[in-house]
């Protein structure tokens, strides 16, 4: 009997460390992830959507015909009720070209000042696309609620993790230990919806 060839997932990122995250969060698919620079494609394909989904669905609808397989793209943010949902959308552009993860949070801090705490409600937000060569597109998402700390805390995580307060877990997102927040994180909860895509694609045999 022969075995069946793994799924292979095209990443779209050129980051490898989300690669590598992918890799944790998708390891139970069983799936094949390669990353941009594996297959040998430089081209950045521009988020020009006014939403999540659509910007997710322009990078995984691009690379999925520049590649010709399978592909997940991903874009989130973060919402602040008292900032009108925003950044939103426009989270990564939200200080401008070149400016650090530093550089963001303070702005955000100095956006809410002055606003009370139980007024600080904020999530994180993910939306993950999912595109085939023959231009089936699914869209799945995750979101984590919580609240945006009065200063950064933490070690861990990235961009806007150092002032995302979890009040379950009574830390911002950078003092969780990587393995709680790798289950609980808005990244995650969209790549266990993802998981349920990829395992009946593979199951089908398809991509």
């Amino acid at each position: 009997m022969v075995r069946a060839q793994p799924l292979r997932v095209l990443i779209a990122t050129h980051n490898e460390g989300k690669k590598r995250e992918y890799a944790e969060l998708l390891a139970d698919t069983g799936a094949e992830l390669v990353s941009l620079a594996d297959v040998g494609i430089e081209q950045s394909i521009p988020e020009e959507g006014e939403t999540y989904a659509e910007n997710a669905v322009l990078k995984a609808r691009g690379y999925a015909a520049l590649s010709g397989m399978l592909t997940l793209a991903d874009d989130s943010g973060i919402e602040v009720d008292a900032l009108g949902g925003g950044p939103g959308v426009h989270t990564a552009r939200y200080v401008g070209e070149g400016a650090s993860d530093a550089d963001r949070n303070a702005l955000l801090l100095r956006s809410v000042a002055g606003v009370p705490e139980e007024a600080r409600t904020a999530r994180f937000r993910c939306v993950i696309a999912l595109a085939w060569p023959s231009g089936r597109t699914e869209v799945v998402e995750g979101v984590v609620e919580g609240r945006i700390a009065p200063e950064p805390r933490g070690e861990h995580g990235f961009g806007y993790d150092p002032i995302f307060y979890v009040p379950a877990y009574g830390r911002t997102m950078a003092e969780l230990p990587e393995e709680v927040k790798n289950r609980i994180s808005h990244r995650a909860r969209a790549a266990a919806a993802a998981a349920q895509v990829l395992a009946g694609a593979a199951a089908a045999n398809e991509g």
